[in-house]
């Protein structure tokens, strides 16, 4: 129990930091940290993949899959802004 209560304080506390973190980046910002925020999440979805596949409990299970789908479309957002961002400075 007390392993659980760690790991949900961490988990609680990375959220409260990433939504501070995300909330002051200016809006002319954003889009260029997304292309370096897709490493992160990569990671990310490999963490997430790890713990879905420890299969501990059932609670670590099914919080593990969903960082994996919340993660994945980060990655994939996020590609797909920086992909629009390229677009924007192409010759026509």
């Amino acid at each position: 129990m007390e392993v659980f209560v760690a790991a949900l304080t961490i988990f609680v506390l990375a959220i409260f930091v990433g939504f501070e973190v995300i909330t002051k980046v200016p809006p002319t910002l954003h889009t260029p940290l997304m292309s370096g925020s897709n490493a992160i999440s990569g990671i990310t979805v490999v963490g997430a993949i790890l713990s879905a596949g420890a299969q501990q409990t059932t609670l670590t299970t099914v919080l593990g899959f969903l960082a994996v789908v919340f993660a994945t479309v980060n990655v994939v957002g996020g590609f797909l802004v920086t992909n629009r961002m390229l677009e924007m400075f192409r010759r026509k």
